[in-house]
């Protein structure tokens, strides 16, 4: 009613976003970091090269992976939506790769212990302990996993109308997820100051104003990704497992949160840094502690560097999380009352923070775009 119909999608997506090529070249060749590290495990497993320098090669690899697009990013005046797109990507390449190299190291280890008559566990299922081929990578790089191993449940057939469904369905939410970006949020954020900078009222009540529609571009994110894309990728790869997200709505602490709403990373996570935390003798606490690290780092990654812009906004968002765990836990102990954390996490989650992290990297990007253009 005030504004009229706005559909304006140069923020985002532009002309110049078609001649992005430089990126959608990186994009193309992420494929090479798989294949290279497929090659190192192959040299390892015939014992053509030393552990340690199979290990150094890996690390090598998962470094390239995460920086190669970075150098590209900030090299190239792109669309913030492209960078996104590429940093997302090669994000969960990195994640996928580092699991692929530790996985891959187990299976190495007890191989070993076997053939010396180490190991006489009979329950050790073979599948799962053989090495790496150029089908299971290709396959685990492509599935809606980050867990590696060499061998997943599979379903019997794919249902194809179910497929079709589901496309029709997530293309509608995206439309959805545009017109509200487009109509509700461009419309309070261009009409605001930076919350920093500007008056502390005025900020409070843009930031109130856009609780609302931010929480609704959210949820129709995460339906779309996790409860429609990542099911037809499952469904298209046969792949059994469906287990993408737990009632996260329902958390009762923030931890709780963390635990449930993105259940591929939480496992990436236990599997991968949590465990082996403990297993090296560190704390609960601190495994803890650098498991949101490696999370607040690849957030600030995947924002920071499309916006072109390090004030590490996204890393403390991320990083702030964890005295929230205790306070919501605290608070929890104290009232005996479920409902304390779950209201703690949703004023946090959807009506500070949230808004706030749009209006602090809309401004950025906004304030470099105008010196970038002087």
């Amino acid at each position: 009613m005030k504004y009229g119909l706005l559909i304006r999608a140069g923020f985002w997506f532009s002309a110049r976003s078609l001649g992005d090529w430089p990126l959608l070249m990186c994009c193309l060749t992420l494929a090479v970091f798989p294949l290279a590290a497929l090659m190192t495990e192959k040299l390892a497993q015939r014992k053509l090269i030393h552990e340690h320098v199979a290990i150094l090669l890996h690390i090598v690899i998962t470094t390239a992976v995460l920086f190669y697009p970075v150098v590209v990013i900030l090299k190239c005046e792109s669309a913030v939506l492209s960078g996104f797109l590429l940093m997302f990507i090669a994000s969960i390449t990195w994640l996928k790769l580092v699991s692929f190299a530790h996985t891959s190291y187990d299976i190495r280890i007890l191989s070993k212990s076997i053939e010396k008559g180490a190991t006489q566990d009979t329950s050790l299922d073979e599948e799962n302990i053989k090495g790496p081929t150029i089908n299971s990578v290709v396959y685990f790089m492509l599935a809606p996993t980050l867990c590696y191993q060499p061998s997943y449940p599979r379903t019997a057939c794919i249902r194809k109308g179910w497929v079709t469904r589901q496309l029709i369905i997530c293309l509608v939410f995206t439309g959805l997820m545009g017109f509200i970006i487009e109509q509700y949020i461009n419309p309070i954020v261009q009409n605001s100051k930076h919350p920093l900078k500007g008056n502390f009222l005025d900020a409070i009540e843009r930031v109130l104003k856009l609780s609302v529609p931010t929480l609704y571009v959210w949820l129709c994110m995460f339906y779309c990704f996790f409860h429609l894309w990542l099911n037809i990728l499952a469904e298209l790869l046969c792949f059994g497992d469906r287990e993408f997200y737990k009632d996260w709505w329902n958390a009762k602490t923030v931890e709780e949160y963390w635990r449930m709403w993105n259940m591929p990373v939480h496992k990436w996570i236990v599997r991968h840094i949590y465990f082996p935390c403990i297993r090296i003798g560190l704390s609960k606490g601190f495994a803890i502690l650098i498991s949101f690290l490696v999370s607040a780092v690849l957030h600030e990654l995947c924002i920071a560097v499309p916006c072109h812009i390090f004030k590490l906004w996204a890393f403390s968002g991320i990083m702030f999380q964890i005295p929230l765990l205790f306070l919501t836990k605290y608070l929890q102990d104290k009232f005996k009352n479920t409902m304390v954390g779950n209201m703690i996490f949703w004023f946090f989650f959807s009506i500070v923070g949230q808004p706030m992290c749009v209006l602090l990297y809309y401004h950025d990007v906004m304030n470099r775009q105008s010196q970038t253009n002087r």
